[in-house]
């Protein structure tokens, strides 16, 4: 017989050709390919000969679900800024080092977390890791091993990475009020978790510095649109905040480029803080000072963890909390008119500076 090296006609070989090279059944092809008992040593034998002829290569997957493993972790995203496809990057990239593979289940307004975790469990996925929706408790708790990325869950089977709100607030918070703000807004992510979190860490930051009669949170959301609503908000009262933090980079760029068009000028007139230090904040035109995440340490201890538990690793602790770092750039400055901020010790400001980066 004749080989062929590769696809045939463009296509890859499948258990059909293979099944016709040999002349048997693709039942027959599909017991030998997997290793299982069923088929004589003489047919097994001209079954692979035929698949090294035409050049078939068995499925790896199709083998490891034969022997009940799966290799697979499962990730459920949702539409929430430019920072959840820099998560599902660093996921891709930390699986792969650790041999599995990832497969992806997105939340659109249709398809709810149910839904979503429904069709890892039809490809076998054997944990799952959620960027989204950050509910209480995940549907899949005590069922297999869930990580969440982002938020905190007090369920014992659920493990947590996330990064700390109620310090990356008090750092941007001590940053504007060290460059003389007062008047420092929060335009907050919605009702989700995480953004009752930020709301919690922006009023604990401003009481730290004896401005409670300042603080003032504004309905906004997750895209540079509610960011763009809460700007034309502001704009059509008397005066406006001097300072404003966003929930994340996506908010913060639709507040800036909005007050940009209507003639305030970010920083001279108004302070910008975003959140997550996304591509997006590190674009020339908007060059967002913002509260970073580290994607690359989250989505590589999301996968760790995930796989520690499938296997004997050890463990320690269920949460692992990181420490966010604020990177300073030019879409603050001091206070147009800059006033005395009670509460505020030189100590503290030695501390501001320690914790920020300038780029």
């Amino acid at each position: 017989m004749g080989r062929d090296n590769g696809k045939r006609g463009g296509k890859r070989p499948t258990l059909e050709d293979v099944a016709g090279r040999a002349g048997v059944s693709r039942a027959l092809v599909s017991i030998v390919m997997r290793g299982v008992s069923g088929a004589s040593e003489e047919t097994r034998q001209r079954v692979l000969q035929a698949a090294t002829e035409i050049g078939y290569r068995p499925d790896a997957r199709a083998r490891l679900l034969a022997s009940g493993h799966s290799r697979l972790l499962g990730a459920v995203f949702g539409m929430a800024g430019r920072f959840h496809l820099e998560l599902l990057d660093g996921l891709y990239v930390a699986a792969a080092k650790a041999g599995y593979e990832l497969i992806l289940s997105a939340l659109t307004p249709s398809r709810d977390e149910r839904r979503a975790v429904e069709t890892l469990l039809d490809f076998r996925c054997e944990a799952v890791i959620l960027l989204g929706p950050a509910v209480g408790t995940p549907v899949l708790a005590g069922r297999l091993p869930v990580t969440v990325v982002g938020w905190q869950v007090e369920h014992p089977a659920v493990d947590v990475v996330r990064t700390s709100d109620d310090e990356g607030m008090r750092r941007a918070v001590d940053h504007l009020v060290e460059l003389g703000h007062q008047r420092i807004l929060h335009v907050d992510g919605g009702r989700a978790l995480v953004s009752t979190a930020r709301r919690r860490g922006y009023r604990a930051a401003m009481r730290r510095h004896g401005l409670e009669a300042y603080v003032r949170v504004v309905a906004g959301g997750i895209s540079q649109e509610d960011g763009a609503a809460a700007a034309r908000m502001l704009l059509g009262e008397d005066a406006l905040p001097t300072a404003v933090v966003g929930y994340n980079d996506d908010v913060a760029a639709g507040l800036l480029e909005t007050f940009n068009r209507a003639g305030v000028n970010v920083p001279a007139d108004l302070s910008i803080v975003g959140w997550d230090d996304s591509s997006l904040a590190r674009l020339p035109h908007l060059d967002l000072t913002t509260v970073r995440q580290d994607a690359e340490a989250m989505t590589r201890l999301a996968v760790e963890r995930s796989v520690a538990r499938l296997t004997t690793a050890p463990i320690t602790g269920r949460e692992v909390v990181l420490s966010p770092e604020l990177i300073v750039r030019a879409s603050t400055g001091p206070a147009h008119r800059p006033e005395p901020v009670s509460g505020v010790s030189p100590a503290t400001s030695k501390q501001t500076h320690a914790s920020t980066r300038r780029r």
